[in-house]
């Protein structure tokens, strides 16, 4: 009987999964079914909840120095008047500033790490089905018709996870009916009349949403920018096409960008065509578990939990599910608590703060969003309040797992 743990997905999730259950002494392979872990563009945001994480597997320093970082976002007026400031970090406060990384540097610093510690990781290896399900392993099957066994099969495969199917075969994730459209220029090229811009800035119109301009790269040479857009759902192929029609997403970004002042009209004058992203905010309905009903299947990131983008906190908290998941399933083989009491723990600690976190998200999309037009529905005024993020940001996630078993042990 095996005691390795499969993982299904080379993403940021499922690598992190891999490192944080050999720092357990729990052996993993990850498969993965494309030849190299998928990189789909653009930055992420990383905040102290997520950095800690990082941190505890070693790996907070190369990363540190591979992104941009800072401490705060502002939320402006069109004109540049100062609303309110978003705290994304703080090294005073939470050990932590903020990081804005490329998703490609941050994949590359976690994949190195995976493979120096020897950690096994099968690409073009893709899942197909469970073949059987026991109450102390699971055999899968990949396309190629191999068969494998594991004590463990976690579906760490994003949001259109095809673990998922295991477990909850008619559920699909749902559009939200909004997408962001953003893109990166060189710095040099952003005229910005409040001075240097040394931090995310949101720059908010009633009428027309809200502008997003960001420094992004070590050295903060780039600056990322972008908007949300309402948009019907489309097919596969219906994406495809509207995310090859790379004039119509330059003329999106450059609509009313005199709106927003100097800082969007330069910033969108120029935009090379293969830094622009299309990111459609798809979710995934609550699910009740996160476990098949033997507790060998589990999702986790993506896959249980999509979150859009709106506060940044979607990598942040898959990272999150991964290091706590490791913690409890360590106790779990240590025969100090059961394993189906680890994954209702666990599951019911995550879903609590994914559940804050969305309603972290309605705010902030309050803010950015325009008003309804007049007639269609009651006008909402943004409050002017300032987000307490301790919640977010302090977690201590061991201390949290000694104090459950302790109590679990009494």
């Amino acid at each position: 009987m095996t005691n390795e743990v499969a993982i299904i997905g080379a993403g940021l999730s499922g690598l992190t999964l891999a490192l944080a259950l050999h720092q357990q002494g729990i052996k993993a392979t990850v498969y993965e079914s494309r030849a190299s872990p998928l990189n789909i563009g653009g930055a992420v945001m990383l905040s102290p909840n997520a950095l800690k994480v990082l941190d505890a597997l070693d790996l907070y320093q190369q990363v540190q120095s591979r992104g941009y970082n800072f401490e705060s976002l502002e939320f402006l007026k069109s004109g540049g008047e100062l609303i309110e400031t978003y705290e994304f970090g703080s090294n005073a406060k939470y050990g932590y500033q903020a990081n804005r990384i490329y998703r490609h540097e941050l994949i590359d610093s976690i994949l190195s790490d995976v493979l120096a510690k020897g950690i096994s990781v099968v690409f073009n290896r893709k899942y197909l089905r469970v073949v059987e399900e026991t109450n102390d392993h699971v055999i899968w099957e990949s396309t190629d018709g191999q068969k494998s066994e594991a004590m463990l099969l976690i579906g760490a495969d994003g949001i259109h996870s095809s673990v998922r199917k295991h477990i909850y075969p008619e559920i699909e994730p749902k559009f939200t009916g909004m997408a962001g459209i953003t893109a990166a220029v060189p710095a040099t090229q952003v005229v910005y009349p409040g001075g240097k811009i040394d931090k995310p800035l949101t720059f908010i119109s009633k009428d027309k949403g809200a502008f997003v301009i960001a420094p992004q790269k070590a050295d903060a040479s780039e600056m990322f920018f972008g908007k949300q857009r309402p948009i019907e759902e489309q097919t596969r192929e219906g994406w495809e096409k509207f995310f090859a029609d790379k004039e119509s997403l330059v003329k999106f970004l450059q609509t009313d960008a005199e709106v927003f002042g100097e800082v969007a009209i330069s910033a969108t004058k120029s935009i090379p065509h293969d830094k622009i992203n299309v990111w459609p905010f798809y979710v995934i309905p609550p699910l009740q578990t996160w476990a098949s009903d033997k507790r060998r299947v589990l999702i986790l990131g993506d896959a249980a939990h999509a979150i859009p983008p709106s506060a940044g906190q979607g990598i942040n908290q898959a990272f999150e599910d991964v290091y706590m998941f490791a913690l409890l399933l360590a106790e779990a083989k240590r025969g100090k608590v059961k394993l189906e009491e680890a994954l209702g723990t666990w599951q019911s600690y995550r879903q609590d703060r994914i559940g804050k976190v969305l309603e972290l998200n309605k705010q902030i999309d309050l803010r950015r969003m325009p008003a309804p037009p007049i007639g269609s529905q009651p006008q909402h005024e943004v409050p002017k309040q300032e987000f307490d993020l301790s919640w977010l940001y302090e977690p201590d996630f061991k201390a949290e797992v000694e104090t459950w078993v302790t109590m679990m042990n009494n």
